[in-house]
């Protein structure tokens, strides 16, 4: 349990803006400041999952972001399936803005931290005794990623995300890795 509040503590401390914006910098506009996007993913066939997460955002400094939005998994694995809904919010801290600026190679990718937190609704497992009943889920979720421009507002981040706490349905691999898109 110390572990997760220090690592949160840790999180928080980096999210409220150690590195802020200096002076010289101008401030965009708040319309310039808001992106979108999202992930998505689709396996078919003995095991199916379909997943829709798209998020909406602003960043908080030139560093900084934080992101929400719906989610939503359609899961169906031999005659078991079922519905996973619900939402997450992030925060991203860019340790590198562009790797070009210290490894001139041409790569314009930044490096991130990221925590995030997923709320859930999930069905109770098959052997319960009261089936179509719904259990609450919140999962912790930390770890880096890369991203890279796609066009002026646009970019593409990996990342690569670990459970902080361990919850009882268990439905994050480790690492979770994402694919988003962001414009």
């Amino acid at each position: 349990m110390k572990i997760r509040i220090i690592t949160l503590a840790f999180f928080l401390v980096i999210s409220t803006g150690l590195f802020s914006q200096t002076a010289e910098d101008q401030k965009p506009s708040l319309s310039q400041r808001i992106f979108f996007g999202g992930s998505f993913g689709l396996q078919v066939g003995t095991f199916t999952n379909i997943e829709l997460s798209p998020v909406a955002g602003v960043w908080l400094l030139p560093r900084l972001t934080v992101a929400a939005g719906p989610s939503f998994r359609y899961l169906k694995l031999d005659h078991y399936e079922t519905i996973i809904y619900g939402g997450r919010a992030y925060s991203q801290f860019f340790l590198i803005q562009d790797i070009d600026n210290i490894i001139p190679l041409g790569l314009h990718m930044g490096l991130f931290i990221q925590g995030e937190y997923d709320g859930l609704s999930l069905e109770k497992s098959s052997d319960d005794t009261s089936p179509g009943k719904r259990d609450y889920q919140g999962t912790f979720l930390a770890g880096l990623g890369i991203s890279q421009p796609a066009g002026p507002r646009s970019s593409v981040e990996i990342s690569f995300l670990w459970t902080i706490n361990d919850p009882e349905y268990q439905i994050y691999g480790e690492p979770e890795f994402r694919i988003n898109f962001t414009f």
